[in-house]
């Protein structure tokens, strides 16, 4: 065997020789000779690869030579020359140039290394190029150093919320840190054995999900993760992919991430059961059309970002392979593919525990670390805002500004919105080339940011910041920062936002900053934002938030006085006008009676849990095509936090009425917060509703001593076994109900499992409503207990409830508390007891108690109530003896019921 040139041993000078053999076996070809060349090597890539056409269609020997040489690197540029130039049927070159790198360089070391061999080469490339992140000030710091473990809620958590459910029910799997034990289990096997191959993280805009993806990726790279079931784990950032021009094939964007182009491709993909795909972001795909292309099913076609992507998310592509995919949990996207709905786990940020760790983190000076943590977590709000990682980013770098400065944060912040302008004030402000012509700009990036989100655009051209002025500006150096996009050429430069939420702040702000205009004219282009189709609608949730967060009185001043604009007045008009608009066509309307649920005899506890389980089957088929609108309304007047505008646009929504929304806590703060500002005469409707559970806080062991102290004194002991009631998910609504702002003045609660806590807590509110007139309970499956401490709140001297409607199949005998009521309400007038079963004992004792001195009842409802002969009698009786009081029921007015043999045949 021939051995190499000693001169040759060194990676440096094997590399020149390399480029030494290769340019002069391309310069011995001729002219025809060299385009067969050219036209075979981007005919036949090797390992699916091949570069661009533009760069090989007018090149000649010495600029082939470069672009083999930079593309595969210089020794694997040799074994695919030789190989092109054999399919070329150039076989004397191919053959000398062979034997001279033998001579040069010895045995060919550039052969395709094994899967297994390779893996180990591409984590530790993972590791170091992964190590450290940026931040969105560009500053580097080590991914390790700088990660916070988030809570995260698996799905029995996150989705399978029974919120309301009878407290004998099992309680939901608590949200855990994210530690290596629970990225390990987002994988696990479910209740049948079946692992999923498709995880969902969801979460709202900077709650941390692209950082938790990066440190799986990271983690895996380590050998922390997965071990022994996935052999390539690769991050794939879904919007800077969408906005990539040309084709592109999943085979490229696996080679990009390889350390060289020696990656044994074709094995890697032949088994996708060992392959991790993390898809970060991937709700910015776009929903396919009907006339949309099919998403890819092969590996090596080279297509538009959306459909790879879209190959990937429907399964078409590599279906065997695993799936992490990030997302917002406003805009769940196409997700579920045809091998079964995915599994779901819910981002919720930091723990109060953890919040304070990311301190310590980010200021790295325990001194300031510890002033700062003191001066947020004693902002009730600010601490609150905080658990959300990109939120408690902001806080920390102008609290790191303002203590190099010597000064503090001068205003309470209590939404989203009012941080973001804290952060962009404090940023500019304290910029060294900030000047005179700063507000210019900023008009400039806000509308860079508005006409790049309507055209669904991340990434600006440096001929954009140009034409705009911007290019060079204080702002974009604070705002922007630049990626590098491979082009056909060469590495091209863009630009986009330092997180993709600020794009979506300054679009909002755009519609403030912009000129009044003509008198008459209307106020810009707000309405392109507000009545956005469906297809642009969901993209658009974040910047809707954001445009009423700034619409308030105090943001307005804030704006004014920070960045010297005047805030166009006409954009509040407008935005109210439009709220107010959603409720037309839509008027308050009665609560439906359940006429599916009237039975002519009396289901059985099996019949109902079925019905239940299939109610509870068509919602899940039901949810996650649309977002709930309404929903998403009080989310866009929450961030406001200006009670008078809340309350005036609500006046144009008589009632709000929300059908199977699986509350998260946040959701239920909107909610309430809302209420809180209700006018009179406002509704509420909630159907099939379920809430997320307050969860509880690991029990700490005592001490042997404290458990001996506690089992021998039996005060001790007697005083521990009195618990003391645990909150209910209802409480923040009960309490706004019973603020004495709030002009709800109707409740319907319908299909909405309610837990004797609840009750407890409604009950409550019964007692102080300072305006609830009217109250529906449909459905609810109350427990005795619960139907008792109801009846309890009804029968407070203080209760306003005048109108009431119960249906709950039975619980017959707890209805007894129910009419024992009666003779202490001193306001019900109104009963309708339709759908409830009544006993002829029952019904003996309502007579008795329609007819007591404290019973102010009017009209009294029994529609679809089965009563005996003797029970109508007594009926009748009361009737006589009370005119007054208007008894409905069929056979009262000499219809009677039908035989039970009709009944049945019904």
């Amino acid at each position: 065997m021939a051995q190499p040139d000693a001169s040759c041993s060194s990676v440096e000078s094997r590399a020149a020789a390399s480029r030494e053999l290769l340019l002069a076996a391309l310069e011995d070809l001729s002219q025809e000779q060299l385009k067969r060349f050219r036209h075979k090597l981007r005919d036949a890539p090797p390992n699916g690869r091949s570069i661009p056409w533009g760069r090989l269609e007018r090149a000649d020997a010495v600029d082939l030579a470069e672009q083999l040489t930079q593309f595969y690197g210089p020794e694997p540029a040799l074994d695919v020359a030789r190989k092109t130039l054999k399919k070329a049927d150039i076989r004397d070159v191919a053959a000398r140039l062979k034997e001279q790198r033998l001579q040069r360089l010895g045995p060919s070391s550039s052969a395709l290394l094994s899967v297994s061999g390779y893996k180990k080469r591409y984590q530790e490339h993972v590791l170091q190029q992964h190590a450290k992140v940026k931040e969105r000030n560009a500053r580097s710091v080590k991914i390790n150093q700088r990660f916070t473990k988030l809570l995260i809620a698996p799905e029995s958590a996150a989705l399978n919320i029974e919120a309301l459910g009878p407290e004998e029910e099992p309680q939901p799997e608590r949200a855990r840190r994210s530690d290596t034990h629970t990225f390990n289990s987002l994988f696990r096997r479910d209740e049948d054995g079946q692992r999923p191959l498709t995880v969902v993280l969801q979460g709202p805009a900077g709650i941390g999900k692209t950082m938790a993806a990066k440190k799986i990726l990271y983690d895996w790279a380590s050998g922390k993760l997965y071990h022994g079931q996935v052999d390539f784990a690769f991050f794939v950032p879904c919007r800077e992919l969408l906005e990539r021009p040309g084709a592109w094939s999943l085979a490229d964007l696996v080679l990009e991430q390889c350390p060289d182009r020696r990656a044994p491709l074709r094995p890697m993909l032949a088994q996708a059961e060992r392959l991790l795909f993390i898809l970060d972001g991937a709700d910015d795909l776009p929903a396919p059309g009907p006339a949309a292309p099919p998403p890819c099913s092969d590996p090596f076609e080279a297509a538009g970002g959306a459909r790879v992507l879209g190959g990937l998310l429907s399964k078409a592509l590599l279906p065997g392979a695993r799936l992490l995919v990030t997302t917002r949990s406003a805009a769940p996207g196409r997700l579920p593919g045809p091998r079964g709905s995915p599994a779901r786990a819910e981002v919720r940020g930091f723990s109060d525990k953890d919040k304070k760790k990311y301190f310590y983190k980010f200021f790295q000076d325990a001194r300031r670390a510890e002033r700062a943590y003191r001066f947020v977590k004693e902002n009730e709000t600010l601490f609150a805002l905080c658990f959300v990682p990109f939120v408690c980013w902001i806080v920390c770098t102008v609290l790191h500004q303002q203590l190099e400065l010597g000064l503090d944060l001068s205003r309470t912040s209590k939404t989203t919105t009012s941080v973001y302008l804290l952060f962009t004030a404090s940023v500019l402000s304290s910029a060294p080339a900030a000047g005179p012509g700063t507000p210019s700009e900023l008009r400039s990036l806000c509308r860079l940011a508005r006409d790049g989100l309507l055209g669904r655009r991340a990434q600006f051209a440096e001929k954009e910041l140009e034409r705009l002025g911007l290019l060079g500006s204080a702002v974009q150096k604070l705002f922007l920062r630049k990626v590098e996009l491979p082009g056909v050429l060469a590495t091209e430069v863009a630009h986009r936002f330092i997180d993709h939420s600020f794009q979506e702040f300054f679009a909002a702000l755009s519609y403030l900053l912009e000129d009044d205009g003509p008198p008459g004219a209307p106020a810009g282009r707000v309405a392109e934002l507000l009545r956005a189709d469906a297809g642009l609608r969901r993209h658009l949730v974040l910047t809707r938030r954001f445009l009423f967060g700034l619409l308030s009185a105090e943001r307005v001043r804030d704006i004014e006085g920070h960045f010297g604009c005047v805030v166009s007045q006409r954009v509040k008009r407008d935005v109210l006008q439009w709220v107010q608009d959603q409720g037309q066509g839509h008027p308050r309307v009665a609560p439906e009676g359940a006429t599916e649920t009237e039975k002519c005899e009396e289901s059985t506890p099996a019949e109902e849990e079925e019905e239940e389980e299939g109610a509870e089957e068509e919602e899940e088929e039901e949810e996650g095509e649309e977002f709930d609108q309404r929903l998403e309304l009080l989310y866009c007047l929450y961030e406001t936090q200006e009670d008078a505008f809340v309350r005036q646009a609500l006046r144009g929504l008589p009632e709000l009425a929300l059908e199977r929304v699986r509350f998260s806590h946040m959701d239920m703060a909107v909610l309430s917060y809302c209420v809180r500002c209700c006018p009179e005469g406002q509704a509420l409707r909630l159907v099939s509703c379920r809430l997320a559970t307050a969860e509880k806080k690991k029990k700490k062991k005592r001490s042997l001593v404290k458990r001996l102290q506690s089992s021998l004194g039996g005060s001790t002991s007697s005083q521990a076994t009195m618990r003391k009631p645990q909150a209910s998910p209802l409480r923040p609504l009960c309490e706004a109900i019973t603020d004495q702002h709030s002009g709800l003045n109707s409740l319907t609660l319908s299909h909405c499992k309610l837990s004797d806590s609840v009750c407890l807590d409604l009950s409550e509110a019964l007692r102080a409503a300072p305006s609830l007139t009217e109250l529906c309970l449909l459905q609810n499956g109350l427990s005795k207990w619960g139907l008792r401490v109801l009846s309890e709140g009804l029968a407070w001297p203080q209760c306003r409830v005048q109108k009431l409607r119960m249906e709950q199949p039975g619980l017959q005998e707890a209805l007894q508390y129910l009419v024992g009521m009666l003779r202490l309400s001193p306001t019900l007038i109104s009963l309708d007891l339709s759908g409830c079963q009544l006993s002829g004992p029952m019904v003996t004792y309502l007579c008795a108690v329609l007819q007591h001195p404290g019973c102010h009842l009017q009209t009294l409802s029994l529609t679809s109530v089965k009563l005996s002969e003797q029970s109508l009698e007594e009926l009748r009786a009361v009737r006589t003896a009370k005119p007054g009081l208007v008894i409905t029921h069929p056979a009262l007015d000499g219809h009677p019921e039908p035989p039970n043999e009709f009944c049945s045949a019904l």
